[in-house]
């Protein structure tokens, strides 16, 4: 999985910050995670082809969270996307979208499905699980979490020396499952093991809640917003964000392995001051730049 910052910024776009986004790139999948204003520019500075998206989530209706939708949906039908685009959002998102698409004419249109998010497990399929759960910001808000299923590798050296070839075999032992070959029983851990699947975990505008805890557990990458420094709490709470100090106490509850912060205010010309903060809370954290990219 590639995780690619296309907007690190909270309500105000900077010169260098633009408006929330993230792309998860998993195999020839794109889960574009928010859509701010100037969204679809930054996915071509980035290089990123508009038809990779196969689904937007959203946070919330908070303009600086989707107000790139129309444009990003305007080009990708001239660009012929010739998929279905899945837009998963909060109660009342099929209301939102509609709404804002009255204002607008579109010469051509693309198939759109719109789902408004109900239980915590929003898709799943043979790679992974998108969950999701509802923050505390004041409307409607998600936070989600993208689990990768764990994967059996089978060791193609070990295989060979016991004489198997491509075939059924190979297949049922990736299943986990066992298998006779030449009269002998051969269990899936004696040609291969399970790699641990990875999650990610993306915690938008929130103050600091059980959900988040929830969500965040065991993540192998957490995307928390932090909009200001602990100096602003009072201000952080009155307007329903985190600070760097709390999300960094999230990671450290939650047992997360590395920390991103993300959704700074435009006051901070520079985020030295929000990760000296964060680190003396939790060591592995870096500030998230636009176009910044983490693989797993």
């Amino acid at each position: 999985m590639q995780i690619e910052f296309l907007g690190t910024s909270s309500m105000v776009p900077t010169k260098e910050r633009n408006q929330s986004a993230i792309l998860i790139s998993y195999k020839d999948k794109g889960f574009l995670f928010d859509c701010g204003e100037g969204t679809q520019r930054q996915l071509k500075i980035a290089g990123v082809k508009l038809t990779k998206i196969t689904k937007i989530l959203i946070s919330h209706w908070h303009g600086d969270h989707v107000l790139g939708l129309p444009g990003l949906i305007q080009s990708m039908a001239a660009s012929d996307y010739n998929k279905v685009l899945e837009i998963y959002g909060p109660e009342n998102t099929k209301k939102s979208f509609e709404n804002m698409f009255k204002v607008f004419v579109f010469d051509k249109k693309i198939d759109i499905r719109i789902r408004e998010i109900e239980e915590e497990v929003v898709f799943e399929n043979e790679d992974f699980i998108l969950r999701a759960l509802p923050l505390e910001h004041g409307i409607e808000t998600l936070g989600y979490c993208l689990i990768e299923k764990n994967k059996r590798k089978i060791d193609i050296s070990k295989v060979k020396k016991i004489g198997l070839r491509e075939g059924p075999w190979i297949g049922k032992l990736q299943e986990g499952k066992p298998i006779l070959f030449k009269g002998k029983k051969i269990m899936p851990d004696d040609v291969g093991s399970v790699a641990s699947g990875k999650k990610i975990t993306i915690i938008s505008d929130t103050v600091p809640c059980r959900n988040a805890d929830l969500l965040a557990e065991n993540s192998d990458l957490l995307v928390c917003e932090a909009t200001y420094a602990s100096k602003l709490e009072d201000k952080s709470m009155e307007y329903g964000h985190m600070t760097a100090k709390q999300a960094a106490e999230l990671a450290n509850r939650s047992n997360s392995k590395k920390l991103v912060l993300t959704h700074f205010s435009a006051r901070y010309k520079n985020t030295l001051e929000l990760e000296e903060e964060a680190r003396n809370y939790f060591d592995n954290v870096i500030c998230a730049q636009d176009f910044m990219k983490i693989n797993l």
